[in-house]
């Protein structure tokens, strides 16, 4: 069925019900699962506050990257606990972008999104993750109807 899977997560509810199809989906047909998450670089205010008020010696470890890295553990978790073999994607780019390259990447022959910012006129303004992804993936999607 599937051999590779590729799933994208911000850590929000509706993103765990897109993992937890995945995982499920990735056990069933034995395949690995790699869970992708995407930040920014650019500091924000706060971060760039709390990381000025840190010790020295763990300013390091405050940033957009640390946040992902937390969430990317917990789906990987998940995905452990149900014998699935997984790595984890914390990259540097808009969300569509950071999947559909990680799918690219592992020869992804399925990826999981999903449905959250496809209702309304934003999506023909704006785009949407979910948008972007079925019109751009190298291989099928599956978009997990969340809301």
């Amino acid at each position: 069925m599937f051999t590779r899977i590729v799933v994208g997560t911000d850590g929000s509810d509706t993103a765990a019900q897109a993992v937890a199809q995945a995982i499920e989906l990735a056990r069933l047909s034995g395949a690995t699962l790699s869970v992708v998450s995407a930040y920014s670089s650019g500091a924000s205010r706060g971060q760039q506050g709390e990381k000025a008020a840190a010790p020295a010696d763990v300013q390091y470890e405050i940033g957009p990257r640390e946040d992902v890295n937390m969430v990317l553990e917990v789906a990987a978790s998940d995905a452990r606990k149900a014998g699935i073999e997984v790595q984890t994607h914390a990259v540097d780019a808009d969300p569509a972008e950071a999947i559909l390259n990680v799918a690219e990447e592992t020869g992804a022959d399925l990826v999981v999104v999903g449905n959250k910012g496809m209702t309304g006129a934003r999506r023909y303004l704006l785009g949407s993750v979910p948008n972007n992804v079925s019109h751009h993936a190298p291989c099928s999607v599956m978009i997990v109807r969340t809301t």
